[in-house]
């Protein structure tokens, strides 16, 4: 049974229990501290882009990367690259390639364009969302139809 301290707050047994993962205190830090053009678009993304099921979250976690801006529902993904990027081509492919065998879309934007054509970018991304998604491939043998 878990004793009360002086200060009315409960003590919780720490046993059976896994520590969060490292990415997820990472995460809730990013979310505290956007970038200027993180915030100008998550501000768009909440008022000025009110479409059916376009539903973003912020700094998400997804396999053992962090995004920016996710759809789960509509499975798309929205990048705000700075200029450290130019450096990181290899991780970002790789990044990429990793949320597309997820099923998700990645859309990426530059700081700069976030920050001087934010009406360039929702239409972007509107257009995305509207988009009918590519359908999956069948996997080897499905969708064969078997001749007599």
């Amino acid at each position: 049974m878990p004793e009360k301290q002086s200060s009315g707050a409960r003590l919780r047994a720490s046993h059976g229990r896994r520590p969060p993962p490292a990415n997820r205190a990472h995460a809730r830090a990013m979310r505290l501290h956007l970038t200027g053009a993180e915030r100008k678009l998550w501000w768009h993304l909440r008022h000025r882009l009110p479409l059916p099921e376009s539903h973003f979250r912020r700094q998400v976690r997804l396999g053992h990367y962090i995004v920016d801006f996710a759809c789960h529902r509509l499975r798309i993904v929205i990048e705000i690259d700075g200029g450290q990027h130019v450096e990181r081509i290899k991780e970002d492919t790789r990044r990429t390639k990793f949320l597309k065998t997820e099923g998700y879309r990645v859309l990426r934007f530059w700081n700069n364009d976030v920050l001087t054509n934010i009406d360039g970018v929702l239409e972007v991304i509107q257009s995305a969302i509207l988009a009918t998604p590519t359908p999956t491939p069948p996997h080897k043998g499905e969708g064969k139809e078997e001749t007599a």
